[in-house]
Parts: structure tokens; C-alpha cells; sequence
């Protein structure tokens, strides 16, 4: 799939994720006070905060910092009070791209935004410029040298999986929202290992990129990812594997 798993991918190969820890947790951080202020401290009935704590284990965050997260959403401790927000706007070559936020000063993301937009050739639009390009979709992948195509076929009908996409290095299978975490735990209970696994936003269609509109578009993503506000950056750039190859 375009953009946003193969955007996964290229910071995969360049360790950027695991370079910047300190940014991950506070992301992490953030999503977890919102999650319970919205749906209650109690895990089992709150989905989105049982998806981001799974998250920030798989990340090693420290338990007492999620159990902080966590109070400080429901108010028992003291916390900034972060809103949520989407914002939406092209990138080169007309890609089209949706960031999400968590803030709690929206004039200062949204000036953040334009800036990084206008730098990297591309420009912040209005709200459902691009919106309905994409779709929410649980994403469940697996590295193609650690299981079979046929393994991965079997347990993603079995779970009802929507669909499984093969690509030159993942099998990645689409659910619902409301069937990821059933069928993420039963891709486990067949004992196949996620590379990665997680509730996104996928492009319905896609925007092939020239080598030098490639360049501006992974340094606007760059740009986007480190802002201080941004939780998640959705786009529909496909590039060629010759041309990542060339440019990583």
C-alpha cells in the first residue's frame, strides 16, 4: 500500500522512530491522557485506551508513566488539557495529506503547519480537501521472511479480515476498526508475530512522485512528524523502490 505503510517502512530503514524515544513517549503520553479523558480510566470498556497502552508497552514506557497519563486525563492529577485536530493539505505533486494533532494552543499548530507546508512545496487547504481520499482501517503487517503468505491468508479469513495486500517485503491485513484488536489476538493465537499493527488511515487511490517531488515530500514528512503537536501523518505518495533507493 502507498503512503502510509510504505512512509512506515522508510523510517523503519532509517532507525528514525528509535532515535527519537523522548518524542515517541510524549506522543504516547498524549494520547493516553485524551483517550481516558474521553472514555473513562477503565481499559476494558474504553477501546482507544486499551490500544494506547498496548502501544506504549510495545514502546517499554514505564508503567507508572502510563498510570500518570492516565490520572492526569481523568483529571486526578494536574495536566495540560490537550485538544484533538485535523488538519489537512497537499504536499508536492499534489499529494494529499492529513496530519492529526494534539494541542493545546490550536493557533500556534495550525502557523506551525502552514510553515512546514510552504517550506517543502506544498500548502495546508480546508477542512475535507482530502478527507475523503482516505479511510480508517485496522493494519495489521508481517515481515515476509519471518511467515507465509498462506499463514497469514488462513488466519486473516478466519478472523474476518477484510483484506491482505502482499508487497515486496510485508503482508499486511486490513480489518475494520471495530475488529482490530479480535483479530490482532488471533493472529497471536496462531503465533504470528506482528511487525507492525495498528488503527490508520489508508488512501483510497495514490500519487506517483517524480525523484525530485520524492525528496520534498519525505522532508515535508520529516517536518511534520518532528512538530511538537502532531500525533499522526496520513499521505498517498507512492514512490518507486528504485527511486527510495536511490534518495534513502
Amino acid at each position: 500500500m502507498s503512503g502510509h505503510s510504505k512512509w512506515s517502512s522508510i523510517r523503519h530503514k532509517k532507525g528514525a522512530a528509535d532515535a527519537k524515544r523522548g518524542k515517541i513517549f510524549s506522543r504516547l503520553n498524549r494520547e493516553i491522557m485524551v483517550s481516558a479523558r474521553v472514555g473513562g480510566r477503565d481499559p476494558s470498556g474504553n477501546s482507544r485506551l486499551r490500544q494506547a497502552i498496548a502501544a506504549a508497552r510495545a514502546e517499554n514506557m514505564p508503567k507508572e508513566n502510563i498510570e500518570r497519563a492516565i490520572k492526569k486525563g481523568t483529571g486526578e492529577l494536574e495536566g495540560t488539557r490537550y485538544e484533538e485536530y485535523t488538519y489537512e493539505g497537499y504536499g508536492p505533486g499534489g499529494v494529499a495529506v492529513l496530519v492529526e494533532v494534539m494541542t493545546d494552543n490550536k493557533n500556534r499548530t495550525a502557523a506551525d503547519l502552514r510553515h512546514h507546508f510552504s517550506k517543502h512545496g506544498g500548502s495546508l487547504g480546508e477542512a475535507g480537501c482530502v478527507a475523503w481520499i482516505f479511510q480508517k482501517k485496522g493494519l495489521i503487517a508481517f515481515d515476509r521472511a519471518q511467515t507465509s503468505e498462506d499463514a497469514v491468508m488462513e488466519a486473516a479469513l478466519e478472523a474476518g479480515a477484510d483484506d491482505v495486500v502482499t508487497t515486496d517485503d510485508q503482508y499486511e491485513a486490513y480489518t475494520t476498526p471495530e475488529l482490530f484488536e479480535a483479530t490482532k489476538e488471533h493472529f497471536q493465537g496462531k503465533g504470528l508475530q506482528a511487525a507492525m499493527a495498528e488503527v490508520t488511515m489508508v488512501p483510497q487511490n495514490s500519487v506517483k512522485l517524480t525523484e525530485a517531488k520524492a525528496i520534498q515530500m519525505l522532508k515535508l514528512m520529516d517536518a511534520l512528524e518532528d512538530s511538537d503537536d502532531v500525533q499522526k501523518v496520513y499521505a498517498n505518495f507512492d514512490i518507486a523502490d528504485e527511486i527510495l533507493r536511490r534518495i534513502a
